[in-house]
């Protein structure tokens, strides 16, 4: 296994950046007296500044270690990750940024229940959210655990386990102390560092094979034990018709899942309008192009100088691609600086998505469900924190069960789910005047149920030797991820049930409402 240099100097880089950030948080925590201060920082954010918080949102252990290592594993097949998520946000930006800000205060489930029946819509779209944060979270607390594993060279699952644990209370930490407002700080702050990053990373591989993105590739192809054919499609997917199709079921969900995520929708509120909410996707959207485009250089070149062997080989597998590189062309300073920037990647991750789980219990479910919205701000709030515990804590059981698996991957079972349950729901809802409760209910529930069941039953649970228990075979389902059946079929559901169920003519201009908010802003909500 290949050393990673000094464990005490690793550590002490990454814990002055977790000290400086904790300080951060903590000076916000005292400005968070509403709720709409805890939840969307009192809309105070700028559309620049939001844009960079929401490329810090979401660009994860998924984004910078799983998709490094994907490319350093894979080669072409690896990247294809990268151009999903960048395609992905002019879905944003053209279909659900600024009817989303115009519409909602705080939560997806205030869209969704605009016009609907409050109490059952708000309660599935509560329980979609903290579906699709906790399989999220999965993959960022996986991730965390194995770049610690990495840094204190620790090889043991019971080790590795007491790490994610550790991990994870530091990152619900963040969250409890900061709220909205000092989490999307943080975000600016490792977004900012994290593209410092990975450029002059870029720019020093680069200038190391003088300036040739072809050097680089050639030399990768003789660290690899598939070659040439890393350069092409075809080296994870393959060329059979299942290989094809669980690549457009990726695909499909890389490209509508983003859109859907609550954490990355919940962003829309910081802003003052939907203006500013336009601007934050343009800027998220070239933050992410300048990233994924370093990316590309980053995975071959851990491939060509570190090579796949030993990626595999340490803790955390392909994870660790990325952190290797940096210690072979930096020594062990470097592998403290790259390895703090991608933790502090995982912990504004981890807050924003904790942040969403809990706000959308809290304000949903809490103050509108049980409330009926008369809960005071103060105890919403509390609510909030202590769900941000609980979440906190299933999460680091999850990370613990799935340690080792790549991390991208991971996250794109979570897009799944987004997309299935609510990227038709909301379409629907802003544009359908004729959706209603019942196509809500089904179009969330279904899609959310029939991409739960498929994820259980497939090769990513059961069956296979990477899956996450590969010693039993229940899989039935043979895509490795379910979103080319789930996400037409939440359409599908949400359509039929609202066909054959009965017109609700007290929403009509509930509807005709939205419909004017939505294009025009008039109204909405600050």
């Amino acid at each position: 296994m290949p050393t990673t240099g000094n464990p005490v100097l690793n550590l002490s880089v990454f814990a002055v950046f977790v000290l400086i950030t904790l300080y951060i948080v903590y000076r916000f925590s005292s400005r968070n007296v509403t709720a709409s201060d805890y939840y969307a920082a009192g809309s105070s954010f700028t559309g620049a500044q939001n844009g960079v918080a929401l490329s810090g949102d979401f660009l994860s252990a998924a984004s910078f270690l799983g998709i490094s290592g994907g490319i350093a594993a894979h080669g072409y097949d690896g990247f294809l990750y990268s151009v999903g998520w960048v395609v992905a946000w002019l879905v944003g930006l053209l279909l659900i940024a600024e009817g989303l800000r115009n519409t909602g205060r705080f939560t997806v489930g205030d869209v969704l229940a605009f016009r609907m029946r409050q109490r059952p819509v708000r309660a599935a779209a509560a329980n979609a959210t903290l579906v699709i944060s906790f399989f999220y979270m999965i993959a960022q607390m996986a991730g965390a655990g194995g770049l610690i594993a990495l840094l204190l060279n620790v090889t043991s699952k019971w080790g590795q386990a007491i790490l994610i644990a550790l991990v994870g209370m530091v990152m619900v930490l963040y969250v409890l102390l900061g709220g909205m407002k000092g989490t999307t700080w943080v975000q600016i702050i490792k977004a900012v560092l994290l593209l410092l990053c990975v450029t002059l990373m870029s720019v020093f591989l680069l200038g190391k094979f003088g300036f040739s993105l072809s050097a680089i590739m050639q030399q990768a192809t003789e660290n690899n034990k598939l070659g040439e054919a890393v350069l092409d499609p075809g080296a994870k997917y393959g060329f059979s018709a299942m290989s094809k199709l669980d690549f457009v079921s990726l695909a499909l969900s890389l490209v509508l899942g983003i859109a859907s995520l609550p954490h990355v929708l919940m962003r829309f509120y910081t802003v003052p309008n939907a203006s500013e909410a336009r601007r934050s996707v343009v800027w998220a959207t070239w933050t992410m192009v300048i990233f994924y485009l370093c990316t590309l250089v980053i995975g071959f070149g851990a491939m060509a100088l570190v090579g796949t062997d030993k990626i595999a080989a340490a803790p955390g597998g392909e994870n660790s691609a990325a952190p290797l590189l940096a210690f072979e062309i930096g020594g062990a300073v470097l592998l403290g600086i790259v390895s703090a920037v991608a933790f502090a990647t995982i912990l504004a991750v981890v807050a924003g998505l904790t942040l969403a789980a809990s706000a959308s219990f809290a304000h949903d479910v809490y103050a509108n469900v049980i409330k009926r919205g008369n809960a005071e701000p103060r105890r919403e709030i509390r609510v909030a924190r202590l769900t941000a515990v609980v979440v906190g804590i299933l999460s680091i059981i999850g990370g613990i069960a799935a340690n080792g698996q790549n991390v991208a991957f991971l996250v794109s079972l979570a897009l799944a789910l987004a997309a299935s349950a609510n990227l038709s729901t909301i379409l629907y809802t802003i544009f359908w005047r004729r959706f209603n409760t019942t196509g809500t209910l089904w179009s969330i529930y279904g899609g959310l149920g029939s991409c739960l069941t498929l994820i259980i039953f497939s090769p990513v649970m059961s069956g296979a030797k990477t899956s996450i228990f590969p010693d039993i075979d229940f899989a039935w389902f043979p895509l490795g991820n379910p979103g080319l059946v789930s996400i037409p079929f939440s359409f599908l559901c949400g359509f039929l049930a609202t066909i054959f169920s009965k017109r609700e003519p007290e929403m009509t201009a509930k509807a005709a409402e939205m419909e004017v908010r939505a294009i025009s802003g008039i109204g909405a909500r600050t």
